[in-house]
Parts: structure tokens; sequence; C-alpha cells
């Protein structure tokens, strides 16, 4: 066993907890000092406390643990939902010498081995996981054996039945508090209400939690909501007025690359993103945005939580998001820099008839709940009592198709079915690929196969050893790095391959899945809890009432009408909104109608009124008063009279 000391990466002066919070934000950041709230939470977690931070995006969070892993004697275990994010933080980490792995469903056999060994011989830091990996008996039994001091649960509004983006599979991370009940947990995430904030608490078995929030004002982006009857014309003249980089949220794939196309044939580089696409064709695209090739994403909301791009000046929603969380995650995607930036939410006279639809589509009666059980577990050939923990790959749209049901009602029934314990239904997951070799041994020897063809066969033969028995996993881009080709044509020779009936090749795809975590019921026996279905739909409610306030109503700044919504009182207007511009602008107008009148009523006295008691009178500025005088002369109402002015009272004044 190796010492618990760490002499190159994370060590100030070789000893760990020695060095102060500064020192390593210094050392391996470059800043002298935290941002707001950052040190409050490494303090609270360094003393041991369960600790909830809700920093906005682009708030720092990841510094609130990176820091504290440094210093504390164990792994830091960090459960986070996307493997893109834990993989660019684990590189990053790396590449500044701070001693990082990751562990997720896409890596092979090998891969994990070696990560775990890491951790056993304390040569990581930070353990990156997906919730999903929890679920695993075998990972569990090795998480005990590590020395843990810190479990990280980053987006935790994930967990919360009340958040707006709750997921089954991070109900797991309950498991980690309860095989490591003396170790601190943070919980991080950037918008949350009072109520999930309750409920992460709750769920993740916190004791007493510290709870530290940084207000939800962002005072570099300006909130504009444009009515519209043709939005995809505004969003051209929206990028020709606001210049950088931007993103186009929708709610639908088809959309992405309607508008992606659309923007491309007015001259404007743009690009469709959504999770439909292949990781390599979505890595791309990100790369390409990042680096200014192209100017605007076009995105599902697929195309949120990890993305980093400091410059962003403007974000347009397309649709109106389903909940206010929604909508400022993803409005805060814009000036993470700190300039001024644009958050634009587009509108039409439809919108509403939309919005009031949304509620009656995510919670569909039982009766109908019950018939989509029912005709699932026949579509899938699952028998009553059969099924539990079985795991299937579903088709949605073969399914709707098949059975006459539109995806919006089939989506919510099987959620609900989630929440009610009797499926876990994830819609997208990326299914690893996987090869079995067809022919016998001795027969491959006589193949003439094309040079890169037989490259990738004897890759594959000389890393999985069952393959002649079974599928085994495999990954295009260790064999494409492995062989020095590219992943096409790994893929391109894969499939020759297949068509040649040498193996049998099933590409990775995206596609959603279901889980039974009981076995197959009658559906008149199903039942669904108040919390799963009436609590539920009641808080959907508050959420779209939440939004359509936002969206239509303009009587209230739209900044302090969102902090309201996060527990939060504005101590005044943004100044920045279309609300407050509009207010501003009026109470101009009026201010100028109200100095106009006096201006005539003072001129209408016998011996008229100079510039300058008119400027003592009014008060305002000799510019201001000027240029009224001039304008009230130029319509005649005003009539020069040596250094005086005096009203026209024969001249019709304008109203």
């Amino acid at each position: 066993m190796m010492p618990d000391t760490h002499e190159s990466s994370g060590t100030c002066n070789g000893a760990r907890q020695q060095c102060a919070p500064e020192d390593i934000l210094r050392r391996y950041w470059g800043y002298d000092s935290f941002r707001p709230l950052q040190r409050d939470i490494i303090d609270s977690v360094l003393s041991g406390r369960d600790t909830i931070g809700l920093l906005p995006t682009g708030g720092g969070k990841s510094v609130t643990f990176q820091v504290p892993a440094m210093l504390l004697p164990g792994i830091t275990v960090v459960v986070t939902p996307l493997i893109s994010l834990m993989k660019d933080q684990v590189d990053n980490l790396n590449a500044v010498g701070i001693r990082a792995v990751y562990l997720h469903s896409g890596l092979t056999l090998r891969e994990i081995n070696l990560a775990l060994d890491r951790c056993r011989l304390r040569k990581a830091q930070l353990l990156y996981i997906s919730p999903e990996k929890l679920q695993s008996p075998s990972f569990s039994d090795s998480l005990r054996l590590f020395d843990i001091s810190l479990i990280v649960v980053d987006e935790a509004h994930c967990i919360s039945q009340w958040g707006y983006d709750f997921r089954p599979s991070y109900l797991r991370i309950a498991t980690l508090r309860q095989m490591f009940p003396t170790v601190p947990v943070l919980a991080l995430t950037a918008s949350a209400t009072p109520e999930v904030i309750d409920d992460i608490a709750s769920r993740l078995l916190m004791k007493s939690p510290a709870i530290f929030r940084r207000s939800f004002t962002r005072d570099n982006i300006s909130y504009i909501v444009r009515d519209t009857d043709y939005k995809e014309g505004k969003i051209i003249d929206i990028l020709n007025k606001v210049p950088g980089t931007a993103i186009v949220y929708v709610r639908s794939r088809r959309r992405t690359r309607e508008l992606a196309e659309m923007l491309l044939a007015a001259g404007i580089p743009a690009a469709a993103y959504h999770a439909g696409l292949m990781p390599e064709d979505k890595q791309e695209r990100q790369n390409a945005w990042k680096a200014g090739t192209t100017r605007v994403i076009v995105a599902t909301n697929a195309f949120g939580m990890g993305i980093d791009k400091p410059d962003v000046r403007l974000v347009i929603h397309y649709d109106i998001p389903p909940s206010l969380e929604e909508y400022y995650q993803e409005a805060g995607r814009a000036g993470r820099d700190g300039l001024p930036s644009f958050a634009v939410l587009l509108t039409c006279r439809h919108d509403k008839a939309t919005l009031s639809r949304r509620l009656s589509e995510a919670f569909p009666d039982k009766d109908t709940i019950r018939r989509i059980y029912e005709l699932t577990c026949n579509f899938l050939n699952v028998a009553v009592g059969e099924g539990y923990n079985k795991v299937f790959e579903f088709n949605l749209p073969l399914f709707c198709t098949r059975f006459h049901f539109h995806p919006r009602v089939v989506d919510p029934a099987l959620r609900i079915l989630s929440q009610a314990g009797y499926i876990e239904y994830s819609d997208e997951v990326t299914t690893r690929s996987r090869v079995m070799v067809l022919m016998q041994r001795h027969e491959l020897y006589d193949l003439e196969l094309p040079d890169t063809a037989d490259a990738v066969l004897q890759a594959l033969l000389r890393t999985s050893t069952g393959i002649f028995a079974d599928y085994e996993y495999i990954s295009e881009p260790v064999i494409a790095r492995r062989l020095s080709v590219t992943e096409q044509a790994v893929y391109d020779n894969l499939l020759l391959l297949s068509r040649m009936h040498v193996l049998h090749y099933v590409p990775r795809r995206t596609s959603p899945y279901i889980m039974f975590t009981t076995s197959r019921e009658e559906p008149q026996h199903l039942i669904f809890p108040r919390a799963v279905y009436e609590d539920r739909r009641r808080h959907a409610a508050l959420r779209l009432a939440a939004v359509r306030r936002f969206a239509f109503s303009n009587d209230e700044c739209r900044v302090a009408g969102m902090l309201r919504y996060f527990g939060e009182t504005a101590a005044e207007p943004c100044g920045k909104c279309d609300v407050c511009r509009a207010m501003r602008c009026s109470s101009r107008n009026a201010g100028n109608t109200a100095m106009r009148q006096r201006v005539i009523a003072l001129a209408s006295q016998p011996s008229g009124i100079a510039i300058d008691p008119l400027v003592s009178i009014l008060g305002a500025p000799a510019t201001t008063v000027i240029n009224l005088v001039r304008s009230l002369v130029d319509e005649g109402t005003l009539t020069p009279r040596g250094d005086a002015f005096y009203a026209d009272f024969n001249t019709k004044q304008p109203h």
C-alpha cells in the first residue's frame, strides 16, 4: 500500500491539509481570490459538513469541490450526468497536474479496471462517475475499498421529484451516503426553488446541511421578450443586430435542422444539434462552434449542461420552455465572461394555447397510462409475472405507429410509470457497439481481405477473447487509435466484414430503453400515489403558470419575477429587460409631456418667459429645456419675442 501522501500533485510543501485554499487556487487555476460564496462552500466542506451550493450558471461550481479534493486525504467522488462533461473536466485537471479519472458505461472493461486500480493505489484524487454506475454491485464493492473523503452531486436538482429535470438514476446516489455515512456530501445546482432544495437534502440523507445561495441575478444579461408572428425572420433580424456567438433553442429535432438550413441560406454559419446525432457528430459541431467556425448552434435542450464557452453573446428561445428553471439554465449560457449579453424569448399568438396543452399532455389520464403500460408489455413480449430486472430497447416511433398513439402521450405516460416504480424509462441512451464473429477461427485463415479490413479484424481477435461465442462490446475510437486510422475507416470496414458474414456488427446508436423494476402487473392493479400524479401535476401547473407570467406579462420586471420564483426578492428592477426599458421610455415620455405643459403655462403669462428663468423654475438641464422650447417654436406653439417666449393660443397644440 502506498503511503497517504501525494508528493507531486495536490501538495503544498508536502502536506495537503497544511495548504490554504487560496494557494491551491493560485497554483492550479492562476487566480488570487475566489468568486462570491466559493470560499464559504469550500470551508463548509473542509469542516466535514453536508453542504448545498446554489450557484448560477457560470458561477464556478467546479472549483468548490476540486479545491477541497486537493486538501482532503482521500478520494473525492463526483457524480455527474454527462459523459462529455466528466471527460472534459478530467482532461483539464490532468493537464494541470491534478490526478483524476472517470467511469461510465461507455468504457471497456480494461479501461474501467485501470481507473479502479488508480483509485485503489491512491493515484487519483478525483473519481468522476455517472449515476448509472451505482447500480452495479461489483462497482459498489470496489468503492467500499476506497478511502473516500467527499461525495459531490453535480446538477443535484436531477434528484428531486419537484425539479424540472428529475432522473430516476439519480436516486441511487443515496446508496453512496448509506455506504459512507460519515463522509460529507456536497450538492451543487444552478437553479432550484426552495421546495427542490428541501427535497435534495432529504433524498441525499443530508444532516442539517449548510446552504449557500448566490443571487440568481446576472447583471450582464438583458432578458428580452419579443412577440412576433414570424419567428424565423425575427431570429435573422436579431442575429444581424447582435454580433457574436449565439445559441437558438428549439423543442424538436426537426426544427433544429430547418432553422440551421434557413440561417445558412441567409449567410449565417449555423449547425443543428440534438440528442439523436452520433457522438462524433455532436463533438464535431460543438468544436466548430467553440472555435468560432460556426456562429450559431440551433439546438434542443440536449445542448446544455457541460457547455463551457464564455463569450456567447446571445441566446434565443424559439419555443417557450416548460419551466423557468430550464429557461434560466439555458439563457445562462450567455455572457459567462461577464460582458453584456442578451437572452431573447420569442412568442406568438399561438403560444398561450400551446402552454395550456402542455399540462394535459404531460399528465395523461390514468386509464390511458394503464393502457400504454399494457401495450408496452405486449410490445416487448413481457408476460404477466415476468420481466423483473430485465432491460429492453424501446422503439418509440414503431410503438406509436403500431398502436396509434402520439409520442407526446406515450413519453409522459412512461415517465409517470417510472415515478410510480413499475419501470425505469430513459429516452436517450447511447448503446455501445458490439460484435460477434460468425466464422470458425480456422475459416478466417482462408479469407482474402483488404489490408485495413484485415487489420481491424486482427485487432478484434487480439483484444476480445469471447468474440466467437457471444457479442462483445467494442470501441471504434480505441481501434482507430491502435491502427492509426480514422474512426470512419474502422466503421466502414466493420460494415464490410458484416456484409461478408465474417462477423455481425451492431453499431452504437441512441435509443430509449425500459427496465422493469417489478414483474409485469395486470393494468387494473397499477397504483399511482398522490405524490406521483396529483402532487406532480400541481407542481407542473405552478411551473407553467410562472412561465406564462414571465412570457406574457408586461407589468413586472422580468428579472424580479424570475427571482421571486426562485425564492429571492429583487431590491429594484433590473433596468435592462424589455419591461424595464418600456417603463423607462413611458416615464420619460410622461415627464416630457408634463414639462411641455409647464412651459406652455409659464409662457402664457403676459410677460412670457425667458430661457434662464425657465431653466431655474423647471430644474432641468439647460439643453433639455432649450431643445423642448425649440420644438415648441417649430410647431408654432411658442413665439419668440426678444429674449422671451410667448404661448400662441391661436395655434392648435398637438396632443
